[in-house]
């Protein structure tokens, strides 16, 4: 397998190796069938097992639709327009009828803002394909008007709201019991399927499996695990980790523990914000990767990894001294290859494993002159997660005659040290050669309290960036 690489502008991220999981896709146990028989003598409804992608996922529920359509009988009465509305306001985050009314919330903390964003993205194009595909009558020529007729089975209701011309439609004269308990299904597992896949940037790439269960139709196996993630969320006292584990239970339920990311059959899953400028990526959102990060024997029982950070509580990490570095005027800042700060430009990072008493770490490695400077992978994602944007409220200017001191460090240096880099006091700025690579390398070195990631650092910016942060101990610019 050739090995898997990770575009960053004109930088590169390698590790593992690639994954071609495309043949696995869409290929459902030939022994069942979306309606096959029930427990009686009427025709009942699931998802065949197998590997899907949201769309295919969206293919398998538009027979519910078809089946509730033919049941409505004449065409005035089975206008998949009314229905497919009154999904669309279902999976809306806002409105009366809203399964996840995260937009009146108006988070302001990260996971809530970029969580808010998801479930508006996967709600619109999840309708979007749900309208498509139903025009394309799949069901229908595949099963026939007679066998779409006579599914029927008890969908346990989860109180979703319908608008009033679905009401109307399903409850009128063509409608009737058996049609509300197929649009419940319908409602449900859609809600069920946009929830599952919230926590990934790329939803719609990522591959998951389900398996038939007895007691399970569809994507109801996540269901638990939704109501503890949805809490959470609810409740604003959400963590990364608690994503991880919730992206765990969709895609992979092998593992009990989470660290920060974690390795599957289909894939690698890692903060999403691994292959993105600092100052733009996501925090708290993950990314499916086709990478078999770790190698597994085919034989092996071990099919998923957890990946965990080298300090477990960095509070308690050891610790380095940056120095004093060279102190100049903030205001007599030049940006310029003269103070050397550049000279170190490397084009591509590699990750690298190591498995130690049952815990698996993944290095970010990047190399000068033959040798190299290696940063907890875990650690680079909290640091950035913990990191100030000198933004908002924060913006506050500082005229430059009260601006303090600054102490400039080399990338390279503060890479050196053992442990995580701090300092008790002062200001300390950082400068990466607007290298991504590099900077994301010392936002895994540095001490995750007081540092403040900057895009131009002219007098503007540093005058607001001193507002921002705690007010109080050492802050770290990093450029």
């Amino acid at each position: 397998m050739s090995e898997y690489q990770l575009t960053l502008n004109d930088k590169r991220i390698a590790w593992g190796a690639l994954l071609d999981v495309e043949p696995l896709i869409g290929s459902f146990n030939d022994d069942e069938d979306a309606i096959r028989k029930g427990t009686s003598t009427v025709l009942d409804w699931n998802l065949p097992s197998g590997i899907y992608r949201a769309k295919d996922a969206v293919i398998g529920l538009d027979k519910l639709l078809e089946a509730m359509l033919v049941q409505l009988g004449e065409p005035i009465n089975s206008d998949p327009t009314v229905l497919l509305d009154s999904l669309q306001a279902n999976l809306a985050v806002s409105g009366r009828e809203s399964s996840l009314p995260l937009g009146p919330l108006a988070f302001e903390d990260w996971p809530g803002k970029e969580l808010t964003g998801q479930a508006k993205r996967i709600g619109e194009q999840l309708v979007n394909w749900a309208r498509e595909i139903n025009s394309q009558k799949r069901a229908l020529s595949q099963y026939g008007e007679e066998t779409l007729e006579e599914l029927e089975f008890r969908s346990h209701c989860y109180h979703h709201k319908l608008t009033p011309d679905a009401v109307a439609q399903v409850f009128g004269p063509s409608g009737g019991s058996r049609v509300m308990q197929l649009y419940n299904e319908y409602i449900h597992q859609f809600v069920l399927l946009r929830d599952a896949l919230l926590p990934f940037s790329n939803w719609e790439e990522v591959p998951f499996e389900i398996k038939e269960h007895t007691e399970y139709k569809g994507l109801r196996f996540i269901e638990a695990a939704r109501k503890a993630f949805l809490t959470q969320l609810l409740g604003r006292d959400l963590s990364h980790k608690s994503i991880v584990q919730y992206a765990q239970h969709v895609v992979c339920s092998d593992l009990s523990k989470a660290g920060y990311g974690f390795q599957y059959r289909l894939g690698t899953i890692l903060p999403a914000s691994l292959g993105v400028s600092a100052l733009d990526a996501p925090r708290y959102l993950l990314k499916w990767h086709p990478v078999q990060t770790i190698k597994l024997d085919e034989a092996a029982e071990l099919t998923a990894v957890s990946f965990e950070y080298a300090y477990e509580d960095y509070y308690a990490a050891p610790r380095s001294e940056a120095g004093s570095g060279t102190t100049e005027k903030a205001d007599v800042l030049v940006l310029s290859d003269s103070s050397g700060l550049y000279a170190w430009q490397p084009s591509k990072a590699r990750l690298s494993p190591h498995t130690d008493a049952d815990r698996t770490k993944l290095n970010f490695i990047i190399e000068k002159d033959g040798r190299e400077y290696a940063v907890d992978l875990g650690q680079m994602f909290r640091g950035h997660r913990f990191s100030y944007r000198p933004l908002g409220s924060e913006n506050r200017e500082i005229s430059s005659d009260k601006l303090p001191r600054l102490s400039y460090h080399h990338a390279i240096d503060i890479l050196s040290h053992p442990g995580l880099v701090t300092n008790t006091e002062g200001v300390h700025f950082i400068h990466t050669g607007t290298n991504e690579l590099v900077s994301w390398a010392v936002l895994g070195k540095l001490y995750p309290e007081n540092v403040i990631l900057l895009d131009k650092a002219d007098r503007e910016e540093l005058s607001a960036a001193h507002a921002a942060g705690k007010g109080y101990g050492a802050k770290f610019f990093v450029l």
